[in-house]
C-alpha cells in the first residue's frame, strides 16, 4: 500500500491525500498504488500541497498504518506528551501504538 502525504501551505499541518483532496487524519488517506508521484506533481503545481512525497503502509481494520516509525510520528504527531497528539477523526476506531 502506498500513501501520499505532505504538508498544508496555510498552517504547516501534516496532510494526507484521500483521493480526492487532503486530511489531516491519516485514517482518511488512501492508496495512491503507482499514481503517488504523478498525483504529488499535479496537487504540488496547484498550490495545494507542500512537498508532497509517497510513503510505504499497511492496511489494517483501523485504517491505513505507515510502515515507517518516522512517518506513524508525522501521522500521530508529537511523542512526548500523549494530550498533545492528534486525535482521530473517528474517536470509536481504537488506539494506535506506535
Amino acid at each position: 500500500m502506498k500513501l501520499l502525504t505532505g504538508n498544508d501551505l496555510a498552517s504547516g499541518d501534516v496532510t494526507w491525500w484521500t483521493g480526492s483532496d487532503w486530511s489531516r487524519h491519516v485514517e482518511d488517506a488512501a492508496d495512491v498504488g503507482a499514481d503517488g508521484d504523478r498525483i504529488a506533481l499535479v496537487e504540488e503545481a496547484a498550490r495545494r500541497v507542500n512537498v508532497p512525497y509517497v510513503i510505504d503502509a499497511v492496511a489494517t481494520s483501523d485504517g491505513p498504518r505507515p510502515a515507517h516509525i518516522k512517518d506513524r510520528i508525522r501521522a500521530l504527531g508529537p511523542t512526548v506528551r500523549a494530550d498533545l497528539t492528534l486525535k482521530p477523526a473517528d474517536p470509536d476506531a481504537g488506539a494506535w501504538v506506535i
